[in-house]
């Protein structure tokens, strides 16, 4: 895995053999972030990160500047590799990780985030109930954005908060807010 971008553009992490995730490619990240560039301000954002694997998104957006990020995930040996991570870069004070079930953290969670990006497993069984979970929790500041990560079999274009999907490959970006 690498940071693509930012001020750790570059930066290589080795994954260890028993890490299980599905990181989202280089050329996906890209175009992500060229499409968040143009849409808002990076800088100074509160970023919730579900689903977060190996916490390759999270830490784009704390190379590209946001000043507080939280990752949910839910495998203890992902949730050991992020912690790695925090301690090479020094993030401690911006990046949060909870080893958490996705669908439990978003009932009890009290703080608010600019941005919400989902990965969940593209054969997770709620796929379909991951953008509306996301805005019953009330985790999402209002005018903030939410992007689901997910495979060409799913559709969101009859969520009410759905504006969007981008397509890089396999991999789809649906946009609500």
């Amino acid at each position: 895995m690498r940071i693509i971008g930012g001020k750790f553009k570059g930066t290589r992490f080795k994954m260890q053999g028993n890490v299980k995730a599905r990181p989202t490619t280089d050329y996906a990240k890209e175009g992500l972030f060229n499409i968040l560039n143009n849409k808002i301000d990076l800088e100074d954002l509160e970023v919730l990160d579900l689903f977060s694997g190996i916490g390759s998104i999270s830490l784009e957006f704390i190379s590209r500047g946001s000043n507080k990020t939280w990752a949910v995930e839910k495998e203890r040996k992902n949730v050991r590799f992020i912690y790695s991570m925090i301690e090479k870069l020094d993030l401690k004070d911006i990046f949060k990780i909870v080893n958490a079930d996705v669908f439990r953290f978003l009932k009890t969670c009290d703080h608010q985030f600019d941005l919400v990006f989902a990965d969940p497993p593209y054969f997770l069984d709620k796929m379909n109930k991951v953008p509306q979970a996301i805005f019953e929790s009330g985790v999402l500041k209002k005018g903030g954005l939410v992007i689901v990560e997910h495979d060409k079999k799913t559709s969101f274009n009859d969520h009410p908060n759905y504006t969007e999907t981008r397509e890089y490959g396999n991999v789809h970006f649906s946009f609500f807010e």
